[in-house]
């Protein structure tokens, strides 16, 4: 029997089955030609070897694991590319996993048991994400210029013992050069453990200089907006405005004002149209995180003011909270301060499987025994909490609604001007089944911040469950307008779908699950609302794909688990829900 140490890579397309139900023949072609034309010559580009094709997975060996970590990024990122101009609904995406270890080798396969880790680690992988063992990472950490995740042991199916598993964040850089003398005069990150913002004035390219006032306007109603976010610190107007009519380098900009991340804009004016580009900047790296352009109608010029700050503001604070998490998780352990637990806290919480989720509840509360003032790690705690309840994950479904209603209140005595502690508070009544209880709560969250997206979004889910859809549908847009890249858009979607199905509109309950599906994480619900609208409209041939998807994932997806897991108050609401189940398939 030949063996050898080889680095293995497993890949699989993500929601298979779904996309084979939409289009079984377009699918088909599609992933060949993108196997034809893009993997196979970046596998031969990095000397690997094409074991075997398993259906809509790919087994690759390659005799060196930096070789195999640089093919799985440039893997990554040439689909990316590749299906950039497909419909979101059926872009082609991949789980990656790497594992190094013995293999067995017969003929042209190869076996045992380092295959089966990088096939196990697979599905632990974000889609377009990649996932490595501990035996990948201790090789390359100080070989590849890319950040690695810690996500802890992970008891992985017929696999004796846990293997300990990192998530490869590509292009945050590990270790950075140090500044030279004239950079550090004022370091970006500053000494605070909160991020800080720098909004610079807008700058008037319109030749009118009726519009520098507009523009002024903007900037400092952007501003007042951020700083309602009581998570960060925004660099005061009289700072900021000192750049006003100069040419700048964002970076120095950064350093100079103590911003680790700066906000820059434009505005031009033609006719009764105007048009407003702004572009968000990592001050620290001099890298855009975020750039987006609008374009208005100039009727009221008070109304598109606050319409386009609200859009930018609720648009970047998402980016801000991604790239705070990216930024903590390149630290070492011994570095973290409470800010950086909080936000491992949050990467872990964003994943929601079972193990993340007790992580992120750990974590969370370490931050809190290193800063009892830290309100939205007591939000996070609360999120974690609703979560394990709403995916059925809970040890304790009633010990967590107790929980979560303790942690809520604590983050309302913490600040009680802080509009993510009193929608933590309305999450925790959710969760509880309080939902009329919840909605004042929520709506003195967007009182105090009209951007924050899960506030709209938690009257949305309050009134769906309490079997009110058509309340909650301006509420789920509001939610999904207002955050178009959230990382909690799967819930957004998933709601939105629902609320239709309870309209009878199963066209559009489908057209919003399917959406749903395609964010990031596994949450049966949007699997049972696409399954409920399918059943409703008698296409029980399109469910069973669904089904097998959904059960590969939650072996005990049922009528009856959906019954006992549900949030509904309604009882006609519920059982509306579960004769589409029925009608789907779903077996009791």
């Amino acid at each position: 029997m030949e063996r050898r140490l080889a680095a293995i890579l497993a890949a699989d397309v993500v929601g298979y089955s779904r996309l084979m139900g939409q289009d079984e023949t377009g699918t088909l072609r599609r992933l060949t030609d993108l196997r034809q034309q893009v993997l196979e010559p970046l596998i031969a580009e990095h000397h690997g070897r094409l074991v075997k094709l398993m259906g809509d997975g790919l087994l690759i060996e390659f005799a060196s694991v930096v070789d195999a970590i640089a093919c799985a990024v440039a893997w990554q990122e040439r689909v990316t590319t590749h299906e950039a101009g497909c419909d979101d609904g059926g872009r082609l995406s991949f789980r990656i996993g790497i594992n190094l270890g013995d293999v067995i080798i017969e003929g042209e396969d190869i076996y045992g048991e380092g295959v089966n880790v990088a096939a196990r680690l697979e599905p632990l992988a974000e889609p377009g994400g990649i996932c490595v063992s501990s035996a990948v990472y201790d090789q390359v950490r100080n070989k590849v210029d890319h950040a690695f995740l810690d996500i802890g042991p992970q008891a992985l199916k017929n696999i004796r013992q846990p293997v300990h598993a990192y998530a490869l964040q590509p292009g945050r850089i590990v270790v950075e050069a140090p500044p030279s003398p004239a950079e550090s005069e004022v370091m970006a990150d500053g000494t605070g453990e909160r991020p800080s913002v720098a909004v610079l004035p807008f700058k008037n390219l319109s030749g009118d200089a009726d519009q520098e006032y507009f523009a002024d306007g903007v900037s400092e109603d952007i501003i007042t907006a951020l700083s309602r976010n009581r998570w960060l610190m925004v660099i005061a107007r009289n700072s900021s405005f000192t750049y006003k009519g100069e040419s700048v380098d964002l970076k120095q900009v950064g350093r100079q004002l103590g911003a680790r991340y700066v906000l820059d804009g434009s505005l031009r004016k033609g006719g009764d149209r105007i048009r407003i580009a702004a572009q968000l900047i990592d001050a620290s790296l001099g890298n855009q995180m975020w750039a987006e352009r609008y374009d208005r109608v100039l009727e009221d010029i008070f109304a598109v003011q606050d319409e386009v700050t609200e859009a930018i503001v609720a648009a970047i604070a998402p980016e801000l909270g991604k790239a705070e998490q990216q930024r903590a998780a390149a630290k070492t352990a011994e570095n973290l301060n409470a800010w950086d637990v909080y936000q491992r806290g949050m990467w872990h919480l964003y994943r929601r499987t079972k193990h993340d989720l007790a992580e992120a509840c750990r974590l969370f509360e370490a931050a809190l025994s290193l800063d009892p003032g830290l309100s939205p790690a007591c939000s996070g705690l609360v999120d974690a909490y609703y979560y394990e309840v709403v995916l059925s994950l809970a040890e304790s479904p009633e010990e967590n609604r107790r929980r979560a209603l303790q942690v809520a209140r604590r983050a309302v005595q913490i600040d009680p001007d802080d509009a993510a502690a009193h929608c933590a508070m309305g999450k925790a009544k959710i969760v509880n089944q309080e939902h009329a209880l919840a909605i004042p709560d929520l709506q003195l969250a967007i009182e105090l911040n009209p951007s924050l997206a899960w506030a709209h979004y938690g009257i949305g889910a309050a009134t769906v469950f309490a079997g009110q859809a058509e309340r909650a549908i301006t509420h789920l847009e509001d939610a999904i307008r207002l955050s178009p890249r959230d990382q909690h858009m799967g819930s957004f979607m998933v709601r939105l779908a629902e609320a239709y199905l309870l309209l009878q509109d199963y066209p559009r309950a489908v057209e919003w699950a399917r959406k749903a599906l395609q964010q990031q994480g596994f949450q049966w619900s949007r699997y049972a609302a696409l399954l409920a609208a399918l059943g409703y409209l008698g296409e029980r041939e399109q469910a069973a794909p669904v089904l097998s998807e959904c059960s590969a994932e939650r072996a005990d997806f049922s009528v009856s688990m959906v019954r006992d897991n549900h949030l509904y108050t309604d009882g006609k609401a519920l059982d509306h829900y579960l004769e589409g189940l029925r009608r789907a398939g779903v077996p009791e």
